[in-house]
């Protein structure tokens, strides 16, 4: 059987999104991280803000090629179904991990009630499960409109299940209710008091960045020539981010509640830089640049629970009393070379650059692991 033809840009779209999402999520300790790489508190757009959206958009994109060929709708569901159960387990072990913890020189098991239930690959999870079975009995034609659904029907249930007298705070928001009353207060994100970024409703949203990346990817892989083709989808995607800030007027723009503003932005945005990269790219061969990305993007899930886990670890080991090796080094090498945002930025980046290691050890083994 012949394997689908594989686009350069989009391997080196993936695996920029991956390096993007650890240097956000490990900024160096002992200074402040710049404003670009730091999520916005609540409404407004950060660098941060996209690196998440991208991803999702990545997830779409590689959908477009593992469904290309035609599979029975049993086996497709068995295989969508626990492709998502896979991830949705792995996201939710890593929030368990590292399952026991010291309680008075004593090692005692984490307790389910005090886990995070939803999180980043619980999302990946969800979304990938409703695109695909949109993608599997939805022409292109119909995904649009759908996505028009989905949008505008999220942005109606936070204004009329929300609390009335701010429907869109974090407390008071319909995805917050409902959360609260599914999960518990116990299993959701600690640091904001029971509000949860990645929570349930949200997912419906979430779910139009996946179907946007799938309707991208597929447009290019039709495309019989390829100037015409980048054009209209940096047209597309310039008008999507007009779109999205407009919108934001009246609907604001906000990555921890997943605004259909947001994803209009964010999509326009991927589709401007995957329009770019195509350009600059395709038909090219590989380089040492396009290299370095396309590890990331061989097994971006796998480098992305590792860079999680890791760091995890490092933490549990004392090289000082209260100080694990990352905040050692962030703080007495590259605090001490570069102080300020520059040193936490550069220890992210060293720390990405361990990560990109075992990627490239995997792929130098030839290891592709399809979660």
């Amino acid at each position: 059987m012949t394997k689908p033809a594989r686009f350069l840009s989009l391997d080196v779209f993936r695996g920029l999104t991956v390096c993007l999402m650890i240097v956000v999520n490990t900024a160096g300790p002992g200074a402040d991280a710049y404003t670009q790489l730091v999520h916005a508190p609540w409404f407004g757009f950060t660098a941060a803000d996209a690196v998440f959206p991208s991803f999702l958009f990545a997830v779409g994109c590689s959908m477009a090629f593992a469904f290309s060929r035609p599979i029975p709708t049993a086996e497709f569901m068995a295989k969508v179904l626990r492709r998502g159960a896979l991830i949705f387990l792995l996201g939710f072990l890593m929030y368990w991990f590292p399952f026991f913890r010291n309680v008075d020189g004593h090692w005692t098991l984490i307790p389910f009630s005090e886990t995070r239930v939803m999180g980043v690959l619980q999302r990946i999870g969800l979304c990938y499960v409703l695109a695909a079975f949109a993608v599997r009995w939805l022409s292109p034609r119909l995904i649009v409109p759908l996505s028009v659904v989905l949008l505008l029907g999220y942005w109606a249930i936070l204004l009329t299940l929300g609390d009335p007298a701010d429907p869109l705070s974090k407390l008071g928001n319909a995805g917050t209710h409902l959360d609260l009353w599914l999960i518990g207060q116990n299993h959701l994100y600690r640091k904001d008091g029971g509000f949860d970024p990645e929570g349930l409703l949200g997912t419906l949203p979430s779910t139009v960045n996946v179907l946007a990346g799938y309707l991208a990817a597929r447009f290019l892989k039709a495309a019989t020539d390829a100037r015409p083709a980048v054009i209209r989808m940096a047209l597309a995607g310039a008008l999507l981010i007009a779109g999205g800030l407009a919108w934001g007027l009246a609907f604001p723009i906000a990555k921890k509640l997943w605004t259909s503003s947001f994803v209009l932005l964010t999509v326009g945005i991927d589709l401007v830089l995957l329009a770019a990269l195509t350009a600059l790219l395709e038909g090219r061969k590989p380089n040492a640049a396009t290299r370095f990305f396309q590890v990331f993007g061989l097994n971006p899930l796998v480098i992305y629970l590792f860079s999680e886990l890791f760091i995890v670890s490092l933490n549990m080991i004392e090289v000082a009393p209260g100080v694990g090796p990352y905040e050692w080094i962030g703080l007495h090498v590259f605090q001490a070379v570069t102080p300020g945002a520059l040193g936490s930025l550069l220890c992210a980046i060293a720390y990405m650059l361990v990560c990109w290691l075992l990627g490239y050890v995997m792929d130098r083994r030839g290891i592709v692991v399809k979660l």
